[in-house]
C-alpha cells in the first residue's frame, strides 16, 4: 500500500507512539485522524503536522461515542483507509494484591476498545473492498512475566482477536497486522511503573518510538501480517514456544525486572 493521501485513524494519539504515528504518517503524505479521550494534547500535535489532518475526542470504552465519531469521520472524508488501534495502558503489580477493577479496566481499554473501534470501522471498509487494520499488541501478548498478569492477558486477547480476524477477512481486500513491540520509551511507564525501577532496570533494552512507528509503517506498506521487535525478543519468543519450561527457568530472572 502506498500510504500517501490515505485516511488514517489513530486511537491513543495524544502521546507516545500514537503522537509519533501522526507525525510520520503526515510526513508521508497521509491524512492522520487523531483521536483520544480529550483534544487538548491532540490539538497541539495536529498544529505541528504538515498537510491535512483532523482531531476528534473519542474514548474507546464508550461504544456510542466511538460509533458517532466514526460516522463523523466517514461523513467528512468519505472513508477510512487505515485504522491503527493504539490506545492502551498497563499497570504492573503483583497478582495477589491487584484489585479486580484493574483487570476489568485494562481489558475494557486494551482489548474491548479495539473491538469497539474495529466493529465501527469495518463495515465501510468491507463496502469499499479495501483497508488495513493495525493492532498494537505487545511482546507481553506472547510471553507473560511477573507482575504483568492483567496487562499481558489483555495483549494475549488482542493477538487472538487479530489472528482470528485476519483469517475472517481474507479475500475481502482488508489486511490485518499485529505489531508486537517490547518496552518503548514513552509516557506509558508513568502509570505502569510510577517508581521508575522497571524503566531503570531495562533502559538499555527500551525501544525508541520513532523506530517502532517506522517498522509499523513499513509493515503496512509491505502488507506484513505481524512484526515483532526488537529482533532479539522475537528470537526469545521462538525459544519460548519450543522450550517453554526451560525458558521459564532461565528467563524468569531476566523478565522479572518490575
Amino acid at each position: 500500500m502506498n500510504i500517501s493521501n490515505k485516511i488514517v485513524l489513530i486511537t491513543g494519539a495524544s502521546s507516545g507512539i500514537g503522537a509519533e504515528m501522526a507525525r510520520q504518517f503526515a510526513a508521508k503524505g497521509a491524512i492522520p485522524i487523531l483521536t483520544a479521550r480529550s483534544t487538548d494534547k491532540l490539538e497541539d500535535i495536529a498544529a505541528s503536522l504538515q498537510g491535512q489532518n483532523a482531531v476528534y475526542a473519542m474514548d474507546v470504552t464508550q461504544t456510542e461515542q466511538v460509533n458517532e465519531v466514526i460516522e463523523q469521520v466517514i461523513a467528512r472524508f468519505g472513508r477510512i483507509d487505515i485504522l491503527v488501534n493504539n490506545a492502551g495502558y498497563g499497570i504492573f503489580e503483583s497478582f495477589a494484591g491487584a484489585p479486580f477493577a484493574h483487570f476489568e479496566e485494562m481489558m475494557n481499554v486494551n482489548y474491548l476498545g479495539i473491538v469497539r473501534v474495529t466493529q465501527a470501522v469495518l463495515p465501510p471498509m468491507l463496502k469499499a473492498g479495501s483497508g488495513h487494520i493495525v493492532n498494537i499488541a505487545s511482546m507481553a501478548g506472547k510471553i507473560g512475566s511477573a507482575k504483568s498478569t492483567g496487562y499481558a492477558a489483555t495483549k494475549h486477547a488482542v493477538l487472538g482477536f487479530t489472528n482470528s480476524l485476519r483469517q475472517e477477512l481474507m479475500r475481502t481486500g482488508i489486511s490485518v497486522t499485529a505489531i508486537n513491540p517490547g518496552p518503548i520509551a514513552t509516557p506509558f511507564f508513568d502509570k505502569a511503573d510510577p517508581s521508575g525501577n522497571y524503566v531503570k532496570n531495562i533502559s538499555w533494552f527500551m525501544l525508541k518510538p520513532e523506530k517502532v512507528v517506522k517498522v509499523m509503517i513499513k509493515a503496512i506498506e509491505r502488507n506484513h501480517s505481524e512484526r515483532d521487535l526488537p529482533f532479539v525478543a522475537g528470537v526469545g519468543i521462538k525459544l519460548f514456544h519450543l522450550f517453554p519450561r526451560l525458558f521459564d527457568r532461565v528467563a524468569s530472572g531476566l523478565l522479572n525486572k518490575k
